[in-house]
C-alpha cells in the first residue's frame, strides 16, 4: 500500500493503514488531525498550510520516542541500529542519513539499549503492562465534524475496547512535570480529540489514558488521565482550531500574521522587573 493507492472518502476505522499514508493525509481536500489542530493554533494558517504541503524532515530529538513506540507496541517505523558512540563520524552520519531516506529511525547502540530497557519496563509494570496486553495498535480513524463538516482524523497508539492508550516518553513522570507537559504540549486537547473520534465512529465514550515512561533508568512509569475540566479546556482549543480550519478551507485563504502594524507590549514579568 502506498500513499497514491489510498483515498479516504468514507468515515471509519482503517486498521491496516501504513503510518506514511496516514500522515500524508489520504482525504481529498485535506483533514485536520489533533497535532495539526495544535499546530494551527500555535502558529498561523499560512505556516500550517505550508508545512502540511511540505512536511519538515525528521528531527533527531524525536527518534528515541519513535523507536520506543515501535518496540513497546510492536508496530511503527523500522529501527536501524548504528554501531557508533555518537553521530560525529562520517560513517555514522551517512548511516543516519540513509535511515532517514528510507523512512526508518536511526539509533546509536546505547540508544537502542535504552529503548529496549524502556520497553521492558512497560511490559513489567503491573498497570501499563496489562493495558498494552490487549487491543489493536496504530489504528487510523477518519470522520466528519458534525458542526462544520470538515474531515478529521486521528491515529491511536493502542485502541482497546475499554480505553484509548497513548505512550509518552519523558524526562520525569512525577505529577508536576506531567502537569506541565500536558499544558505545554496540549495533551489535554489530544485526549478530547481522540475521545471524540471514538464517539463519532460508534466505539463508545472511551477514557484516554497516558502512559508516561521516563527515558533514564530505572524508567519509572506513571499512568494518568486528565480530569473533566482539562478535557473541557481541550475541547475549547479543538473547536477554535476546527473553526479556523473550516474557514480557511471554505475561503481558500490561509492567512499569515497580522496585515496591519501591531503594537507589542512587554510581558508582565518584564514589567515587574522594572518596579522598584
Amino acid at each position: 500500500m502506498t500513499t497514491t493507492e489510498v483515498i479516504v472518502t468514507e468515515p471509519g476505522l482503517y486498521p491496516n493503514m501504513p503510518e506514511d499514508v496516514y500522515h500524508a493525509d489520504p482525504v481529498p481536500g485535506g483533514s485536520l488531525s489533533s497535532s495539526g489542530a495544535r499546530r494551527l493554533l500555535e502558529t498561523c494558517p499560512a505556516r500550517f498550510d505550508y508545512e502540511r504541503r511540505n512536511p519538515p524532515p525528521s528531527r533527531e530529538e524525536f527518534d528515541l520516542g519513535k523507536a520506543f513506540h515501535t518496540k513497546a507496541l510492536g508496530a511503527g517505523a523500522d529501527i536501524v541500529v548504528v554501531d557508533a558512540k555518537n553521530w560525529l563520524t562520517k560513517d555514522a552520519k551517512a548511516a543516519r542519513a540513509a535511515a532517514y531516506a528510507a523512512g526508518k529511525v536511526p539509533l546509536l547502540t546505547r540508544q537502542a539499549e535504552q529503548v529496549d530497557a524502556m520497553s521492558a519496563a512497560v511490559r513489567q509494570h503491573p498497570l501499563a503492562g496489562a493495558l498494552l496486553g490487549k487491543g489493536e495498535v496504530e489504528q487510523s480513524l477518519f470522520w466528519t465534524d458534525d458542526r462544520t463538516g470538515i474531515w478529521r482524523r486521528a491515529r491511536t497508539d493502542l485502541l482497546r475496547p475499554d480505553a484509548i492508550v497513548d505512550l509518552k516518553s519523558c524526562e520525569s513522570a512525577d505529577e508536576e512535570h506531567i502537569r506541565k507537559a500536558i499544558t505545554r504540549y496540549g495533551y489535554h486537547a489530544q485526549a478530547d480529540y481522540y475521545r471524540e473520534a471514538a464517539r463519532a465512529l460508534g466505539l463508545g465514550d472511551l477514557p484516554f489514558l497516558f502512559v508516561f515512561v521516563e527515558t533514564a533508568p530505572p524508567h519509572l512509569i506513571h499512568v494518568v488521565q486528565v480530569d473533566a475540566d482539562a478535557l473541557a479546556a481541550g475541547r475549547h482549543l479543538n473547536n477554535r482550531a476546527i473553526d479556523l480550519f473550516a474557514q480557511c478551507q471554505r475561503t481558500g485563504e490561509w492567512p499569515g500574521y497580522a496585515s496591519d502594524i501591531t503594537t507589542i507590549s512587554l510581558p508582565p514579568y518584564a514589567l515587574r522587573a522594572l518596579e522598584f
